[in-house]
């Protein structure tokens, strides 16, 4: 509440509109955030091997990471998650279109199954970076400027519209505070450097609102959310500024339906 507060009051001098300030404080989503560093309880896991089950196919890319689902803090995020057990998340570096359905790219452990390390080996490169996350925090989390226009205006906002969005994310910005560099998100709206994977993988044909014009959301859009965002980081070198999103409907998580995430990796 004091990030929504200090919005407000910077909006305010801003003399931003209060029913659009108010909007995008209603679009904002909770949201985990996992980083290195700290001697807390280890949330995640970065690269190495993974600890897959017994008779558990091979995943068909590399393995990045491991998160503990129960030493997320309750309330962190609004994704109706499992309790415990961890979530393993793989995805290559390869840019393949725009990215889309990965049956693979998810898989739910619960807990208590018997797991041994499992080396993949993928194109002769070397497994991911190991590193733990020992530091989590919480916070709502915002649209892109660009996905608040299109999803509060719809079909083609007018150029003042986009200006406002931008405005009201320079004002959220402002009254962020210090957060350490994260390496790995839960929940919450995708940070991208190209467009929003959320509305990529909500559209049927798997084509972004910014080639297709903005189309209008189709029955079922608000189902569609970010499921993980890995900061690839120096991990991956031929790719600038990677990152790796994992986007799956809601319903799905609650039945544990990880087969059908969408993937998409991009860089700047």
């Amino acid at each position: 509440m004091d990030r929504v507060n200090r919005f407000r009051a910077e909006a305010a001098s801003q003399d931003l509109p209060s029913e659009e300030v108010e909007e995008w404080i209603r679009a904002a989503r909770p949201a985990a955030y996992l980083a290195e560093g700290g001697d807390g309880t280890l949330v995640a896991r970065i690269g190495g091997d993974p600890l897959l089950p017994h008779g558990v196919p091979r995943p068909s890319d590399h393995f990045v990471a491991s998160v503990d689902l129960a030493a997320l803090p309750p309330g962190a995020t609004d994704l109706p998650l499992p309790a415990d057990g961890h979530l393993l998340l793989f995805a290559g570096t390869d840019m393949h279109g725009i990215g889309g359905q990965v049956p693979d790219a998810v898989l739910y452990v619960p807990a208590g199954t018997p797991t041994a390390p499992s080396p993949l080996e993928h194109g002769g490169r070397e497994p991911y970076r190991p590193r733990e996350l020992r530091t989590v925090w919480h916070q709502p989390s915002a649209q892109m400027p660009e996905s608040f226009a299109l999803d509060r205006w719809g079909g083609f906002p007018e150029d003042e519209q986009f200006e406002l969005a931008d405005e009201l994310g320079d004002a959220w910005a402002h009254g962020g505070g210090h957060r350490p560099a994260w390496a790995l998100q839960i929940g919450g709206h995708p940070v991208s450097p190209q467009n929003d994977p959320v509305h990529y993988a909500r559209d049927s044909r798997d084509a972004g609102p910014s080639v297709r014009g903005g189309a209008p959301r189709g029955e079922g859009a608000d189902d569609w959310v970010l499921l993980a965002t890995w900061r690839c980081g120096d991990d991956v070198t031929e790719l600038d500024s990677g990152v790796a999103h994992w986007v799956v409907r809601r319903q799905d998580v609650a039945a544990r339906r990880f087969d059908r995430v969408h993937r998409y990796v991009e860089m700047a």
